[in-house]
């Protein structure tokens, strides 16, 4: 039977209280964003904010913990936006929504720099008391890793270095891979990678993202998830796709459900899978039962496929939605794996 595992890929709206504390202390402006040198008061803000989303996710049940990327202020763009070779210009609307990230545009060598490293850790931290005989450190749900893929971040960026497409993504990843070589101990890598879905890769490309993302996953001992969403993958895509080392793919079955499940029934996919059953734009919260009737409705029409880890999550990240829906949603997450309550 199939293992499920409740989690998130990431990217969690602020706390209420914290918008406003937050904006004074970073100013108003684009150049107030977060660039990797924030003050002590800023760093302080976002360790009490980090502490509170961790807190969200082990009071709701969660079997891996994410940091939250709360401090991401340009979404997936984020790891480049940091980087002393790279310089944030522009506002560029963030795929077809409402949401906007500095355009990151990459001016020199691309070599890890270890933000995200040191995010994680600091999420380590807080989980492995001084006394190490704390039930806290035994009972605490392994830590997930979240970053984009190589090819949403290449697709997200602009290239005044480098000069070539490919060589362009190679330096992406290379980068990538050499952030999750500095990671901390991790059950869990989500890399995100929408863009295969949204900004599709033509003939060719296709097979050197897959190449991409086997490469930033081989970085790692830990299992991999390549999420996509805002759709499905094209058949090619999903084909290539199919050839990367990874351990699961990620599929919205929120925003599509026909051509995800054509994709998977057609061409097959990894032995664990990933599924986006709850809707990380939409305020509307969904029952356990009915996440629940979702898991059973892909699993009667996959009859020739047992899973050896099923992930749930919501389809997208989750900083679209207002704090108190963005908590019920990961309540109804870890209502579903809950051990039911056995009455006589």
């Amino acid at each position: 039977m199939t293992e499920l595992v409740a989690t998130t890929p990431g990217l969690y709206p602020l706390p209420d209280w914290a918008k406003d504390t937050l904006s004074d202390l970073k100013g108003h402006q684009k150049h107030d964003l977060i660039g990797g040198d924030e003050d002590e008061e800023t760093t302080a803000a976002y360790t009490e904010v980090r502490e509170e989303l961790v807190e969200d996710q082990t009071g709701a049940g969660l079997d891996r913990v994410v940091e939250g990327q709360a401090r991401w202020d340009d979404m997936l763009a984020h790891p480049l936006a940091v980087h002393e070779n790279v310089e944030t210009r522009g506002i560029v609307r963030y795929y077809d929504n409402n949401n906007f990230y500095r355009d990151p545009v990459v001016t020199g060598d691309l070599t890890e720099s270890g933000d995200v490293a040191r995010e994680l850790e600091a999420v380590a931290d807080l989980r492995s008391p001084d006394d190490p005989n704390a039930e806290e450190s035994e009972d605490a749900a392994p830590l997930q890793a979240v970053l984009p893929g190589p090819y949403s971040l290449t697709d997200l960026a602009s290239d005044e270095h480098y000069g070539d497409e490919g060589e362009f993504l190679d330096a992406i990843t290379e980068f990538l891979a050499g952030e999750v070589a500095l990671f901390p101990d991790h059950e869990t890598l989500f890399l995100l990678e929408p863009s295969l879905v949204e900004e599709p890769p033509g003939d060719g490309v296709d097979e050197h993202a897959s190449e991409a993302i086997d490469r930033v996953a081989s970085a790692t001992d830990a299992e991999v998830v390549v999420h996509t969403y805002w759709g499905a993958l094209e058949e090619k895509v999903h084909a290539h796709l199919l050839d990367a080392d990874v351990d699961a793919i990620g599929y919205d079955f929120v925003n599509e459900v026909d051509d995800n499940l054509y994709n998977i029934t057609e061409y097959g996919t990894k032995d664990s899978i990933a599924l986006g059953l709850l809707d990380g734009q939409n305020t509307l919260v969904e029952s356990p039962e009915t996440v629940a009737e979702r898991i059973e409705w892909i699993d009667e029409r996959v009859p020739s496929q047992e899973f050896e880890t099923t992930y749930l999550t919501t389809n997208t990240e989750l900083f679209y939605l207002p704090e108190n829906k963005y908590k019920e949603k990961l309540e109804t997450l870890g209502a579903v794996v809950a051990p039911r309550e056995v009455t006589a």
